[in-house]
């Protein structure tokens, strides 16, 4: 496997994941050669990492029209290891590797049935405010919950 830069050590760096949300791929996730088309990877990494947000809390409340802050994407990559096919099922897993002041960076790992990594990938996620679009800092109970997760 080729290793990512933000990988340090694959063997640890794999087994600090505990979160995944499910998926299976669809036929229309395929290009004509049968295999995940390579866009498809970052649609994965979105629900991945709403599934995640939501399962420790924050999603309702970025999702408040009254809410003052939101989360945007402020860089995204994938690493593909491997070919994945129509109808596969995977484990995307999410972990937040790191807490800035007003972002996140997020690490993502995608699992065959085998247990085989597929791809990798890392991403930037900054909480912006509504009205002005600059950065708002995390609260404190928000950056406990990104940590809590491992």
């Amino acid at each position: 496997m080729m290793k990512a830069n933000y990988i340090k050590d694959l063997n640890e760096w794999v087994k600090e994941f505990s979160f995944y949300a499910p998926v299976k791929v669809r036929f229309s996730e395929t290009d004509m050669y049968g295999h995940l088309n390579n866009t498809t990877n970052f649609a994965y990494f979105e629900y991945a990492r709403i599934e995640y947000f939501k399962h420790i809390g924050l999603m309702s409340d970025w999702l408040n029209p009254k809410g003052e802050t939101i989360p945007v994407v402020a860089d995204l990559q994938c690493d593909y290891v491997r070919q994945v096919f129509f109808d596969e099922e995977l484990k995307i897993y999410v972990k937040v590797q790191s807490v800035g002041n007003s972002s996140i960076d997020i690490h993502y790992v995608a699992k065959n049935a085998q247990d085989d990594i597929c791809f990798t990938g890392r991403g930037t996620i900054v909480q912006i405010s509504r009205k002005t679009g600059k950065g708002v800092p995390w609260k404190e109970e928000e950056k406990n919950l990104f940590t809590s997760m491992g």
